[in-house]
């Protein structure tokens, strides 16, 4: 069965700091780039970050630009959002997914293939 499973979601205070895990099983996700995103209660859901299957290109949305950095390590199967000087905005349900197409500094194009369920992220004091 191919998916991807999230993890390292939590409740954290503002000003902290959480590392997300994207682990892919039943396929290997060096062929594809992988994006994250965000949906908050009542919110649309937002395209956070993005890194091509290299991992030469990534895109950051404006809202996380120089908090979070996307990783990924093909040898465990695995991307990683790391999250620095977390906001209560950026409280939301977190979401990999796995896709083909172009990532740049600007904008991510891609088609996704296959999404986790998510991990839940608390900023709050």
């Amino acid at each position: 069965q191919k998916q991807l499973v999230e993890s390292g979601g939590g409740l954290v205070q503002p000003g902290g700091s959480l590392r997300l895990s994207c682990t892919a099983s039943g396929f290997t996700l060096d062929y594809y780039a992988i994006g994250w995103f965000r949906q908050a209660p009542g919110r649309e859901r937002e395209e956070v970050s993005c890194i091509s299957n290299s991992a030469l290109s990534a895109y950051y949305a404006d809202s996380v630009k120089g908090r979070f950095t996307i990783s990924r390590d093909d040898a465990k199967n695995t991307v990683y959002l790391q999250m620095n000087s977390l906001k209560p905005e950026d409280t939301a349900v977190y979401y990999c997914g796995a896709g083909t197409g172009t990532v740049g500094p600007t904008q991510a194009l891609i088609q996704y293939d296959y999404w986790g369920q998510g991990t839940r992220v608390t900023v709050s004091s």
